[in-house]
């Protein structure tokens, strides 16, 4: 496999590794690569940055935010979600609404493939809509959910809002995923959906950890090795300290080679078990929004184009409103430019590139700051 994997076969030659022979030791000595990385790794060795195996079935090509192309390979469940599902108890027997998205992100489809694979029928509903799934719901009788809490929330809301029939929903399981799970929010979704679990994974890595059981950690996943490392560094973390989550797997066509996914996780012990604690942050440049990372070099792409309609200078705030992100695009702008128009560019823009819809807010003056701030805490 090695041989066939140019990216691989370079980082094991530069620390002096033998790519036959490869030991969990020998890996301690192959610098991390991040995620951070990979746009410009894929444009200097176009188009998948020597990280898809020379020959490879591929089967979709999905564009992340970045860009970053993520490769679907042939296969029943290539990005191997499916033990996670079945752990939430999904099964042949379940219709399950899928609320990720299926356009150019490759989130739905990996969601959708692990689905089938287990014999689940699948709504493939994406984002958005939500009182028009609230009544797919009730009319087709889904019985699990998969997206975001946060989205979950708001599908429950939309069905009570609704006025439909308490006996529709049906919905008794739901595995959540990209975006924090706070224990007020559980508690919530559970009285509604008896079973919420929640996994963590990545479009390069597919499903990394998942919980077996509520707020008791997450098991990783059988297919990767897991280390949680020291930011920098690359040096693995025996305690529980925080640090960057770090994977390394075999794969058939995309394997990792000590791949920084830029999440922070520590390592807890439950039942004798090693578990991650799940996502407590990023050390990455990126920014995670409604599943979706903005990066701040498309950031400031987006905010240099707006020059064009009067605006002067801007930056995007990441925030929380109760359970949702939030993001505002705040700009100010030239004297007499016209306001309506930098509002309504600035959003559809926004959307374009980065995926994520804003409120877009004009100001007397921007602060000095990044383009891009997160003011939310973790958890």
């Amino acid at each position: 496999m090695v041989d066939r994997v140019p990216s691989m076969r370079e980082r094991l030659a530069a620390a002096g590794v033998d790519g036959s022979s490869v030991t969990a030791a020998d890996l301690d000595s192959v610098d991390v690569l991040t995620k951070d990385e990979l746009p410009a790794l894929q444009q200097a060795t176009p188009p998948y940055g020597g990280l898809v195996a020379e020959g490879s079935a591929v089967a979709r090509v999905f564009a992340s935010p970045g860009p970053i192309y993520e490769v679907q390979l042939e296969g029943e469940d290539p990005w191997q979600w499916a033990a996670a599902l079945s752990a939430c108890g999904v099964g042949a027997q379940d219709v399950v609404l899928n609320c990720f998205g299926y356009h150019l992100s490759p989130a739905g489809m990996m969601f959708d493939l692990a689905c089938r694979a287990i014999g689940a029928t699948v709504i493939p509903a994406g984002v958005g809509s939500v009182e028009l799934q609230a009544r797919i719901v009730a009319d087709v009788g889904a019985t699990a959910y998969i997206g975001l809490p946060s989205y979950l929330a708001a599908l429950v809301e939309s069905y009570d809002d609704l006025g439909l029939p308490a006996d529709r929903w049906l919905i008794d399981k739901a595995l959540v995923t990209a975006e924090p799970l706070p224990d007020p929010l559980r508690e919530r979704l559970v009285s509604r959906i008896p079973t919420v679990l929640m996994a963590y994974g990545t479009a390069e890595a597919g499903l990394i950890a998942h919980e077996v059981e509520p707020g008791r950690g997450l098991a990783v996943a059988e297919h990767v090795f897991v280390q949680v490392c020291e930011p920098g560094s690359g040096v693995p973390v025996l305690d529980d300290s925080l640090g960057e989550v770090v994977v390394t797997m075999a794969g058939d066509g995309t394997p990792l080679l000590r791949f920084g996914t830029g999440d922070v996780s520590r390592w807890q012990v439950v039942d004798g078990d090693l578990r991650l604690a799940g996502v407590l942050g990023r050390v990455g440049a990126a920014v995670k929004v409604r599943g979706m990372f903005i990066h701040p070099h498309q950031a400031a792409q987006v905010l240099e184009g707006l020059r064009d309609v009067g605006v002067t200078a801007g930056r995007y705030v990441v925030g929380r409103d109760g359970d949702r992100d939030r993001l505002t695009l705040e700009v100010s702008s030239d004297p007499g430019a016209d306001l309506a128009a930098i509002q309504e560019v600035a959003e559809a823009r926004t959307v374009s590139a980065l995926r994520v819809r804003p409120q877009v807010v004009v100001v007397a003056e921007i602060e000095e700051s990044h383009v891009l701030v997160d003011t939310r805490t973790a958890g």
